[in-house]
């Protein structure tokens, strides 16, 4: 299993939830910009695990992006942050959350009391960003006992999809045969700082997600899975099949059911239903069982 160490912090994600004076204190000496973070999985303070956190601000720099920050921003949130559940008509499914450096040290142990038995972690952006709190994150679910995985924040306006790849394999994205490590994601979404299909053409933007995934399972034997929204795909791909019969979809809808998928997806395997659930906000569900979400790990 891979070990990770956390770099320079950034920008956070929300507000902090309240805690008693002295963890508080403590959180905000090993957190200050410019050091290491030195928190472990489960040291969060006490009572976080039944507190949301609050939705961020919309990313005005780069590195500021999180899954989901586009679809947020162009179509907004009104669920509750309530698990789906037979709402959906869901037959066996298993709760998740993805998480970036807005979460700063994440309450593992709150959310696998909640029910949480996967995570993804933001890893990079474009090719100059890395998330300063990955050691923990990534490290930390997995050693509370969760399937995890690393995803990309995709920014196809400033370099190319192979470029982009290779960065992301470099510097966390990668996968190994442990059956903990879920294959990485390709977060591709409205872009939250300009121009929604990033000033690419239909054309343009296919052949670049082709260029990331091809590249991406060159380096790590796996196909990326592929999260997206459903009217993004539609505006910026022209609702492009060419994925849906290798990259696992991750479908992104604030609602009591995921909708209508992309062309070429007959289903979904990951499905991010709110960005107001408990303790992180983003939560997540995997359509299947337990058994069937190793198997995707173990490709």
């Amino acid at each position: 299993m891979p070990s990770f160490t956390t770099g320079t912090a950034r920008r956070r994600r929300g507000s902090a939830a309240a805690a008693g004076t002295a963890v508080s204190a403590l959180a905000l000496v090993l957190t200050l910009p410019g050091t290491t973070s030195a928190v472990s999985g489960d040291q969060e303070g006490a009572g976080r695990s039944a507190q949301k956190r609050a939705n961020p601000a919309e990313p005005t720099q780069r590195g500021q992006a999180w899954m989901g920050a586009g679809v947020q921003m162009r179509e907004g949130d009104r669920t509750d942050g309530r698990p789906p559940g037979k709402r959906a008509g869901l037959k066996a499914s298993v709760h998740g959350v993805d998480v970036s450096s807005h979460q700063k040290n994440v309450n593992w142990k709150g959310l696998w009391n909640k029910g949480v038995r996967w995570a993804y972690v933001k890893a990079t952006e474009s090719t100059n960003y890395k998330n300063p709190y990955f050691a923990q994150q990534y490290n930390g679910s997995y050693k509370r006992g969760m399937i995890r995985g690393a995803y990309h924040f995709a920014t196809p306006n400033t370099s190319s999809g192979a470029t982009q790849a290779n960065y992301f394999a470099k510097n966390g994205g990668g996968w190994s045969k442990d059956g903990k490590t879920l294959p990485g994601v390709l977060d591709i979404e409205y872009n939250p700082y300009g121009s929604t299909c990033y000033g690419l053409s239909k054309s343009a933007m296919v052949k670049w997600i082709k260029d990331f995934t091809r590249t991406y399972k060159a380096r790590t034997g796996r196909d990326a899975v592929i999260y997206t929204n459903t009217n993004w795909w539609k505006q910026c791909t022209g609702n492009s099949r060419s994925f849906g019969r290798t990259n696992p979809l991750w479908v992104a809808r604030y609602a009591s059911s995921p909708g209508a998928l992309p062309a070429g997806w007959g289903f979904y395997t990951f499905w991010q239903y709110t960005s107001s659930g408990p303790i992180v906000g983003d939560h997540n569900t995997f359509n299947g069982s337990m058994a069937r979400l190793r198997v995707l790990a173990n490709g």
